[in-house]
């Protein structure tokens, strides 16, 4: 009786084309892609945390992520969900979302603000009903249409990436204070109510006040678990833990959120970072410098073993790490003169000399995923592929693309013959010691970067370049620069890590469509914008079972590697971690993600006995 009213309820509300007949199909506790939960709705609490962690101490670190506009080094605004300004990382904490992700699953959400959802009309609507008793830091309810307000002002004036997820979302309507209605196009993917979901909730009061679009140094009202504390522009920002936290005895939040202070320091170098947390300034660390990680951590602290050094598998779907080049400029439009480009980057020999050995060869923008393309295509990946045989190179249905292996001398003649040879085939020619472009101009490249670090890994790249006769240069700018330039595609070739999820989400739409490529601000630095590689997103994303998801990804993935769109670098299947003897943590992280600050916690006695305060 009560499923039938709430349908009946649903009905009246539906607007427009949801008139007739509406039809809810049974409140749910949880949500996934393709129907699994793992955990029954009295769950007490997800299996991977330490329900018994303390509350208190605190965290010290440089970020190692972030997202939309944020930057680990540096900060100008708190408004995280925008594209103007430089927000500090983990701006996202200080939100409640509707739900939130299990991490030992590929991607299911359970509730936090909504206790539950409802899909309406075959999955054209979904219903959320929100837990009477989510409260924002002020004590004003958090109601139905402060989320609707939220998905709409998002859609309208968030960051590109938001936008862009959001693009199927018709509308939102509050049916009253406990229950949100979110409609789609039709057209959207499985996926789409999962990131609705996961969407950080506004206050609609407080952007009446002010506006959403500006970039503000004002901490905004939230609801989360933590909210901003002390801060100094560009320098720290601590996040506070709300101890009264609305949320804090639900499932979902139980065993997390245990630190009381999360502090983000930031450098603009990493030197000075690694000197602070020689020093106990920051009190963890996730190295990502192999020369670092092998040579440099000799110093007293981890002698006498008040640092650890520790390393935690990653299973995560490695992504595609790489240089990418901005075929928006002329000089890069050839696929031969990527292609060539790319062999003159040796990274046998920088993994010998300059990684330690400690690093694998990236080939894939599914690397360590079961999307990754390997062998000839399937049966079932030529089924996707044929129909756009006419567009596609022969690579596509041989061996997927791989990146060329050198004799690890660092100057492979074979390898820069090759390379000269597909430069003459695109038409330009050497003058001397100088490659010419189309325009009979000298052909030169430019590699953008925000830290001198990777100085020492480009330098022997550029040096085979200009082998080759390219004039090739490194231009390291200022952190609030660099982002600038990228939002404007204002580059050559800049680095990037795209990180991606177990099961694809609508979010790979900013990385490598049409669409992205021509929105400022987007992921798709590369400026991929090709028919059949939108074509086969839409077939990834619309896949009715994890093996589908997995035959289109692998059909992309062949297209996108036959593209030469990017030099691929490096991966390992391991977080490296550096960390002051202060913390406990659960004995293994969930499989699908690192959860660091929100998992582990301040260990008082251990901290007492290397005489560190928290």
């Amino acid at each position: 009786m009560l499923k039938a009213s709430a349908a009946a309820i649903a009905a009246a509300a539906l607007p427009g084309p949801f008139l007739a007949p509406a039809r809810a199909e049974g409140l749910r506790h949880g949500l996934s892609v393709f129907g699994e939960l793992k955990y029954a709705s009295d769950f007490p609490h997800f299996g991977y945390v330490n329900a018994e962690a303390p509350k208190g101490g605190r965290i010290i670190f440089t970020a190692p992520s972030w997202a939309y506009n944020q930057n680990p080094q540096t900060f100008n605004t708190f408004n995280t969900f925008i594209l103007k300004g430089d927000a500090p990382p983990r701006m996202e904490m200080c939100f409640d979302t509707l739900m939130v992700r299990a991490l030992d699953e590929p991607d299911a959400l359970y509730g936090l603000v909504a206790s539950g959802a409802e899909t309406v009309n075959g999955g054209n609507a979904i219903v959320f009903h929100l837990r009477p008793e989510a409260r924002f830091h002020d004590g004003s309810r958090l109601t139905a249409g402060d989320v609707a307000f939220s998905l709409e002002v998002l859609k309208e004036s968030g960051h590109p990436q938001i936008r862009q997820a959001l693009l199927e979302l018709v509308g939102a309507e509050a049916l009253d204070d406990s229950r949100v209605l979110v409609r789609f196009s039709g057209r959207q993917t499985r996926q789409l109510p999962l990131i609705v979901a996961g969407m950080p909730i506004l206050s609609r009061r407080y952007y009446t006040a002010y506006d959403f679009t500006q970039s503000v140094l004002t901490p905004p009202l939230s609801s989360g678990p933590y909210k901003v504390g002390r801060h100094e522009v560009g320098r720290y920002v601590e996040y506070h833990r709300v101890k009264d936290w609305w949320g804090k005895d639900l499932p979902v939040s139980v065993g997390h959120h245990n630190f009381d202070v999360i502090r983000i320091e930031f450098y603009r170098e990493r030197t000075a970072a690694f000197e602070a947390f020689k020093k106990g300034a920051t009190t963890y660390q996730e190295e990502f410098t192999s020369k670092t990680w092998a040579t440099e951590y000799t110093f007293p602290a981890v002698q006498d073993g008040r640092v650890l050094l520790k390393e935690f598998p990653d299973n995560r779907p490695a992504g595609a790490q790489g240089w990418f080049f901005n075929t928006r400029r002329d000089k890069f439009a050839d696929p031969r003169v990527r292609r060539a480009l790319g062999y003159a980057f040796d990274f046998e020999w920088s993994n010998q000399v300059l990684f330690y050995g400690l690093y694998t060869r990236t080939q894939s923008f599914f690397q360590n995923s079961a999307m990754m393309a390997t062998d000839l295509p399937t049966e079932a990946e030529l089924a996707l592929l044929e129909p756009f045989r006419d567009r596609l190179p022969d690579a596509v249905f041989g061996e997927p693309v791989t990146a060329p292996v050198s004799d690890g001398s660092g100057f492979d003649r074979r390898l820069l013959r090759e390379a000269a040879r597909l430069l003459e085939e695109a038409g330009l020619k050497r003058d001397g010691a100088t490659l010419l472009g189309l325009d009979g101009k000298p052909f030169t490249v430019e590699f953008l970067d925000n830290s001198p670090s990777f100085d020492r890994i480009i330098q022997p790249y550029l040096r085979n370049l200009e082998r080759l006769g390219i004039r090739a240069t490194s231009r390291t700018v200022d952190p609030a620069q660099y982002q600038a330039r990228l939002n404007d595609f204002d580059f050559d070739i800049a680095s990037r890590r795209y990180a991606l999820s177990a099961t694809l989400s609508d979010t790979v739409r900013d990385f490598w469509s049409s669409k992205a490529a021509a929105t400022p601000g987007s992921s798709n630095l590369s400026g991929i914008s090709d028919p059949v590689v939108d074509a086969l997103i839409e077939t990834a994303l619309a896949a009715k079972s994890r093996e589908a998801m997995y035959v289109a990804a692998r059909a992309l993935d062949r297209v996108l590697r036959a593209g030469y769109y990017w030099v691929p670098q490096w991966n390992k299947p391991t977080h490296t971690v550096a960390m002051w003897d202060v913390f406990g943590y659960p004995e293994e992280p969930p499989f699908y993600d690192f959860p660091v600050e929100s998992t582990w916690w301040f260990d008082a006695d251990k901290a007492a006995k290397i005489g560190m305060a928290g």
